[in-house]
């Protein structure tokens, strides 16, 4: 097993992937498994984490983004069973287990694991699959919290099982990611968006085009920012995320308020020229000047992700660059989610931005990452600057921190 598995952790964890750390933890997987299920010879499967490269809070109005799959994954040894129930053993979480036989959604499993478990199994079966259950148990190393999407990595992961031992891994990636979005929606209560899933199923670098929004357009990019002498580092500011619901809810529907006045239901069909030459009429009628800066960012972004795909297939690093700043500056001026409105007191993400900056010295970029408002940043640093950049953002924010990240270049998959 590990011999296979060895030849596959490039392409999972990236070039300086510890072989001793990684066998050490897919052993350790198998032996828990052994120890709960009684099996010693379970297949092995994975799926990444992700970050967000550009496209800041695009795609609920079917706009653009890059994403990509990381080098921190969610692993997971499984079984078959011969009956219709799933046993889930998540590393620091209670036992899971759920009879598919019932498919019907239950308010009691709502924001639960459970509900994933049973919504995935019912997408399969709409799809015509004859499944049957599975006992496995999964660790993770997504980090909880951190904008690195922890709960759609387990959804991908959870649909590849069911995909790998009952339907012969017919279904693609995107299959596999609308699967999670679905569960997440429907079951587990939670009205997200497909970024996240694709991201995490894909692998390696996508650039995502929502403007259908039930068949989004994928386009794959094969790029390792190390071959550039440059470390992309997760920064978790540790601020609280507990009251700011409501911060997150207000962008969609702000955007769509300049959408609605041209009697349209999303920026994305919106003349971005007709946007400009009506502000002032937009201006009187919609009375929220917040609104129209963030269909401002939502126009700007999307012509940003055009360009920036363009600089990673041309190996332009530094147009590259200029726009990942160019995009963090429009998230904080325009769509403004670096600090909530509602605490403006606690600006964890701004004194991140400043004092990356202060550090990079002209050198590399630094932006928001993900939803924003409070939460992680994402740099990409010189490998020289590196032991100096870690230092500082842990003096500032504690030890732990900081998390350097590649590209992964495998999608979800049982990789034994």
């Amino acid at each position: 097993m590990i011999s296979t598995l060895r030849q596959k952790y490039t392409a999972l964890y990236g070039k300086s992937v510890n072989v001793e750390e990684m066998d050490n933890r897919f052993l350790s997987l198998v032996e828990a498994h052994k120890a709960l299920f009684g099996k010693d010879k379970p297949m092995i499967f994975s799926a990444a984490g992700r970050t967000e490269i550009a496209g800041n809070h695009t795609d609920h109005n079917l706009g653009l983004v890059i994403g990509a799959a990381i080098n921190l994954d969610t692993i997971a040894a499984a079984s078959r069973r011969d009956d219709t129930v799933i046993n889930f053993y998540s590393e620091g979480f209670p036992k899971c287990s759920i009879d598919f036989s019932d498919d019907e959604i239950k308010k009691d499993e709502i924001n639960t694991t459970a509900s994933l478990l049973r919504g995935i199994a019912k997408a399969f079966k709409d799809r015509g699959f004859e499944i049957k259950g599975w006992d496995a148990n999964v660790t993770s190393r997504v980090l909880r919290g951190s904008g690195l999407s922890s709960s759609a990595s387990v959804e991908v992961l959870i649909a590849e099982i069911f995909n790998a031992l009952y339907a012969e891994d017919a279904l693609s990636p995107v299959e596999l990611a609308k699967i999670g979005q679905y569960a997440e929606n429907v079951y587990f209560g939670k009205p997200s968006g497909l970024l996240d899933q694709l991201s995490c199923a894909y692998g390696g670098i996508i650039g995502i085009d929502f403007e259908d929004k039930t068949e989004p357009k994928v386009e794959a990019l094969s790029f390792d920012f190390s071959d550039y002498d440059l470390e992309m580092v997760i920064t978790d500011t540790r601020g609280c995320h507990a009251d700011l619901t409501d911060e997150y809810a207000a962008v969609p529907p702000e955007m769509r308020q300049i959408a609605h006045f041209y009697g349209k239901e999303n920026l994305r069909e919106v003349d971005f020229d007709a946007f400009i030459k009506d502000l002032s009429a937009i201006r009187e009628r919609v009375k929220n000047d917040r609104a129209i800066l963030r269909a401002y960012h939502f126009f700007k972004e999307n012509e940003r992700v055009r360009y920036m795909l363009n600089d990673l297939k041309q190996g332009d690093i530094d147009t590259f660059l200029y726009n990942v700043t160019e995009s963090g500056n429009s998230s904080f001026r325009f769509l403004q989610n670096v600090y909530p409105s509602s605490c403006p007191k606690e600006q964890g993400v701004s004194l991140a931005i400043a004092l990356s900056e202060e550090i990079l010295d002209g050198e590399g970029a630094v932006r928001v990452h993900g939803g924003g408002f409070a939460g992680t940043i994402q740099a990409y640093v010189p490998k020289r600057l590196i032991s100096r950049y870690v230092e500082g953002m842990e003096n500032l924010f504690g030890k732990g921190c900081t998390t350097i990240i590649s590209i992964r270049s495998l999608p979800v998959a049982r990789i034994y």
